[in-house]
């Protein structure tokens, strides 16, 4: 027993944002820190499971999710906007994507001087693959949680969402 003891003492505990919380701390910053701290792992575990199953990264993920809800293509800059980073990373991004014939830049028929940017075929084949994985790494993630706990969750988050926002519903 003291053996054991001793060897639970020697695992060093996980860091992260929620790490610092007291039971002083009021409950609304716990509560922050706690969904920050779910974010920050299940972000993690993705981009492990993405980098390691496809060779690839979550920020080209993202920018194939982007472009498959798009059939048309979007701008470079509807893609910064969705993605919320900067141009200059989602043109590096992009780049690797067309490099690899999964994405490729064509004019905009309304507005010669503007690139839409499009999955190639084998981009869409690709990242069905990966979006059928990805869905499957994130219900198990939550697989914790009952049917009824995660709808219950959705509506309280809801309604936070809602209340940060300033609007009326999701």
């Amino acid at each position: 027993m003291t053996s054991r003891k001793v060897a639970l003492k020697s695992v060093p505990p996980v860091l992260d944002a929620e790490t610092r919380v007291h039971d002083d701390h009021h409950a609304s910053l716990r509560l922050w820190l706690r969904l920050f701290s779910c974010t920050g792992q299940i972000e993690s575990r993705i981009r492990q499971r993405l980098q390691f199953s496809f060779n690839t990264t979550l920020p080209r993920f993202d920018l194939m999710a982007q472009l498959e809800r798009a059939p048309e293509g979007l701008k470079m800059s509807e893609l910064s906007q969705r993605l919320m980073v900067t141009g200059g990373n989602v043109t590096g991004i992009t780049d690797g994507l067309e490099n690899e014939g999964l994405v490729v830049r064509e004019v905009d028929t309304s507005d010669r001087r503007i690139n839409r940017v499009k999955l190639t075929s084998e981009g869409a084949r690709q990242f069905r693959r990966m979006a059928a994985e990805h869905e499957q790494w994130i219900a198990d993630l939550f697989s914790a949680l009952s049917s009824r706990q995660k709808r219950h969750l959705i509506a309280l988050l809801g309604e936070l969402k809602a209340h940060v926002t300033g609007s009326k519903g999701e």
